[in-house]
């Protein structure tokens, strides 16, 4: 009988490590400010729901916001329920999703390979800096790469089970479960990327006739469309176009077509994992040791990874629009890989100090990374803080002038959608994926809601000539393009950006910002 490693016999209970993974990973959490655009939109529009009561609609200032569904906005808001609108409760529903996928890669590889090759590849994951930052930041991306590493491993695990007739149809369930939990963390991909993964790798090992009846299995398709179903179903109903923009724009158009971020060739994302996983991926790297045999137990699991990470990785890179947290369902089994070729030949207890000290090496890169960007990344409107003693009162408005900031409505902790002011016909003209193309889209479903929010930049008077105050934030040369903020007053500014109060008309002069000339002139010269 083969003699247990060190490694084995320590290999820590799955209650403990859910507890480490979790406090590791939160632990920077709130080091640094929210980064503008990803954070700052998706954890104001998480904050909007708390605010607003509406836990059905994600909403952008104030307006149907449908680029993606709201699992990741439920969890940052029921946070902020607690907490208020701090850092790390924003970054929560990404916390959950590593700690979520990460757990499930040990608890999977504990069953179907070595403890210590399972306690190595969650080591390895949790310190890759791409792994570390992922979780750090305030997006989808990490949530849905959460929930489709659960749903492959369940799937996977429930298909290994059944075929030696052990209990399974708690872990199919839990697969259905999580792709459920993905469609409405991300959409589509929740679902259809770990059911080619599943698919494939049951093709390659002579399964496919059993993950078609997992497939077919009616208990869990059950449970995916009570859990998902429902919340499509209500915005199909309420929005008639829902299904065209959230669907065919957003999912299918929006793989095909460019003119969105960041285009890139096909090898993108081989630098990025090669990069981004140091200094673990120097590991793949080594020669094997002399001893290495044949691991005949473990080549269903072998294939499944590299499955896996060959179906992460193509997928995303056939659309010419990469950015480069999509790849991050493809760290589990790179992880994995990574602990395969590490142990391929070598003793777990010979190999302990070269481990811990890459261990450490890694760690300290994650968190001198969070370091670095708590510096050198603080986006313009995190910066631009109001004097003491100074806060937009209730019935006050605050109107955005060429450019929506983000961050503002989260650090100026509004309760109310801000005004925003520009071009909009133009806006709807554009093709280019950018902040205005997101409102002039969530424009379109509830247009009367539209036309007191999002305010043509040369016809400012009948919001501003009122008898209340409002307040400006725009360009710090906003003022050039602008004649009338020289009747405001300037409040705070910086490099970038700057804020003024406007006191608005006690008589609701409708000429209170200066002659119709002038007026009509400033909106000219912005509009250049």
């Amino acid at each position: 009988m083969k003699r247990a490693s060190s490694a084995d016999r320590m290999s820590p209970r799955p209650l403990w490590l859910l507890l480490a993974l979790f406090a590791w990973l939160l632990a920077t959490a709130w080091v640094r400010p929210l980064m503008a655009p990803d954070e700052g939109r998706y954890g104001g529009v998480a904050l909007a729901m708390l605010r607003s009561g509406d836990w059905l609609v994600p909403r952008l200032d104030g307006l149907p916001f449908f680029h993606k569904p709201p699992l990741f906005y439920w969890i940052g808001a029921a946070a902020m329920s607690v907490t208020g609108p701090v850092e790390w409760a924003a970054r929560l529903p990404s916390v959950l999703g590593a700690v979520a996928g990460a757990a499930a890669l040990y608890l999977f590889l504990r069953r179907w390979s070595a403890a210590h090759v399972a306690l190595l590849s969650t080591v390895v994951l949790a310190t890759m800096p791409f792994f570390f930052l992922g979780a750090q930041f305030a997006n989808l991306d990490m949530l849905v790469a959460g929930c489709i590493a659960c749903t492959v491993l369940l799937a996977a695990g429930a298909a290994l089970s059944k075929e030696r007739e052990e209990p399974w149809r708690m872990l199919l369930a839990g697969a259905y479960l999580f792709a459920a939990a993905g469609l409405l963390a991300k959409g589509l991909i929740g679902l259809v990327l770990p059911a080619m993964v599943i698919m494939i790798w049951c093709g390659a090992t002579r399964r496919l006739p059993l993950a078609l009846r997992l497939a077919l299995w009616l208990p869990g398709w059950a449970v995916l469309l009570a859990v998902a179903g429902p919340w499509f179903l209500t915005m199909q109903m309420k929005y008639p176009d829902f299904f065209d923009y959230f669907v065919i724009k957003q999912h299918f158009r929006r793989f095909a077509s460019s003119g969105f971020n960041n285009e890139q060739g096909f090898w993108f994302y081989l630098p990025v994992l090669a990069g981004l996983t140091l200094p673990w991926f120097g590991w793949l790297l080594v020669p094997r040791g002399k001893d290495d045999d044949a691991r005949s137990g473990n080549s269903d699991v072998d294939r499944l990874m590299w499955i896996w990470l060959a179906v992460i990785v193509v997928f995303f890179s056939v659309p010419r629009s990469k950015l480069v947290g999509y790849v991050l369902p493809a760290l589990p089994p790179l992880a994995y890989l990574i602990a395969q070729r590490v142990f391929a030949g070598r003793s777990p207890d010979a190999l302990r100090t070269r481990l811990r000290a890459t261990a450490l090496a890694s760690a300290m890169v994650c968190v001198t990374c969070v370091a670095a960007m708590a510096i050198y990344s603080v986006p313009p409107g995190t910066r631009l803080r109001l004097p003491t003693g100074m806060s937009v009162a209730p019935g006050e408005r605050v109107l955005m002038l060429e450019r929506y900031f983000y961050e503002i409505p989260f650090y100026w902790n509004l309760r109310e959608p801000v005004l925003v002011s520009d071009d909009w016909q133009a806006a709807a003209r554009d093709t280019r994926d950018n902040w205005r193309k997101e409102f002039s889209d969530a424009g379109r479903f509830e247009p009367g809601r539209t036309a007191v929010t999002l305010l043509d930049r040369s016809r400012l008077a009948p919001w501003l000539c009122v008898p209340r105050a409002t307040w400006i934030v725009g360009p710090n040369t906003a003022h050039l393009t602008n004649a009338w903020l020289a009747r405001a007053q300037l409040v705070a500014v910086n490099d970038a950006i700057a804020a003024w109060r406007f006191a608005g008309s006690a008589t609701s002069d409708p000429h209170c910002l200066g002659s119709t000339s002038d007026a009509t002139a400033s909106g000219a010269i912005g509009n250049e």
